[in-house]
């Protein structure tokens, strides 16, 4: 048997009909950008959420720069403040904040969660600490309370990364709505995908919400007429259509992924192979579905003779990237141990009981 690592082409058939009557409807109308698909799926985004504004754009790292960009235009943040961020995020929100002038400052993650360990956040603050970015990364809630009172005690602005947690709550409260701003990546692995590039900005801040709108269409709010040096990140109206109908499904779609992470944790007993903890099902959405293990290339080897795809979330953590030569001396000995561990087995709404039993069966039968 063969067991893709995900098959887009799955998800996307099985909402087939009505994903081409929607694009099929954005085509004729003749309007491409900024009209009325974009309008219904901004709304019907930030009713699911629960923020009162949504900005459509053009990817999720578009999503993360134009929040800290429109911090610094409104005041708010100045560059070379610094930004307190997990150290084994996927590097998106790493280049969002350098990308404004900003300073991130890594901190280490919880090994038993993979988020950020809210009991060393206090530490790093100091007089230039002004916001943090947590990262709901692969479906998990980042947030606690202890994050949420931090902030408050400090005046520090949260940023959520929510890129990889659409639909995932904290006390009843979706992630993109616990912060003061959140980034949401629609890119097609995702669990609420695009069929391409696509993004949105979630927040209660309408002066933010104005100002991020207006630097994703040039820095203009009115035609020709220009506040702010802006860029063009605009979410395209056939894109925003398809979103539209798979958001109507999210929920469903979550609850079936949640039933293949039950699976897989209630039948893989193999001692060299670490499950995630769950402890609260509604705080995580199964993004990936991330096993660490010791050997795991070997395991990785394993599996693909088996015809079971893997994928690595991520091989080299943030702080030993070229592109940050000067973070490489650095030691996060967790981080780097997760980036050297992390193995992420299949996981789609469209895995079959035959499928997720089989991956079972090849992940038991590793020695």
């Amino acid at each position: 048997m063969q067991v893709p690592f995900l098959s887009l082409k799955d998800v996307t058939d099985k909402y087939r009909d009505e994903i081409h009557e929607a694009a099929l409807r954005a085509i004729d109308s003749g309007w491409y950008l900024q009209g009325e698909e974009n309008r219904r799926f901004e709304a019907d985004y930030a009713g699911y959420i629960g923020t009162r504004h949504c900005v459509g754009v053009a990817n999720g790292l578009d999503a993360l720069i134009l929040i800290f960009r429109a911090y610094i235009e409104l005041g708010v943040l100045r560059r070379g403040d610094e930004v307190i961020v997990p150290a084994n995020t996927y590097i998106a929100t790493i280049l969002a904040i350098t990308e404004n002038g900003l300073v991130p400052v890594l901190v280490e993650p919880d090994i038993n969660t993979l988020q950020i360990d809210d009991a060393l956040i206090e530490e790093k603050i100091t007089p230039k600490t002004k916001a943090v970015c947590i990262v709901h990364l692969y479906g998990r809630c980042a947030y606690t309370e202890r994050i949420g009172d931090l902030c408050k005690r400090h005046g520090l602005k949260l940023i959520e990364d929510n890129a990889q947690a659409h639909g995932c709550t904290f006390n009843g409260t979706k992630t993109g709505a616990l912060g003061d701003a959140a980034g949401h990546s629609f890119y097609p692995g995702k669990n609420l995908g695009a069929l391409g590039d696509a993004g949105a900005v979630t927040t209660d801040d309408g002066a933010l919400a104005a100002a991020v709108r207006s630097l994703a269409n040039y820095g203009s709010q009115r035609k020709y007429v220009f506040q702010y040096c802006g860029r063009n990140s605009r979410l395209d109206e056939i894109q925003a259509a398809i979103l539209d109908v798979k958001l109507r499904h999210l929920d469903d779609d979550v609850s079936l992924r949640k039933s293949v992470a039950r699976r897989y944790i209630e039948g893989i007993k193999n001692p060299k192979v670490t499950l995630p903890e769950i402890t609260d099902w509604n705080r995580h959405v199964f993004h990936i579905f991330p096993v660490l293990c010791g050997r795991r290339d070997e395991l990785q080897m394993h599996l693909e003779s088996k015809e079971v795809g893997t994928n690595i979330h991520y091989p080299i953590p943030p702080h030993r990237q070229e592109c940050y030569r000067e973070w490489n001396g650095l030691s996060f000995p967790i981080t780097e141990r997760i980036h050297a561990q992390e193995l992420s087995l299949p996981m789609s709404q469209c895995l079959t009981d035959e499928q997720v039993r089989y991956v079972i069966d090849a992940v038991n039968s590793w020695e």
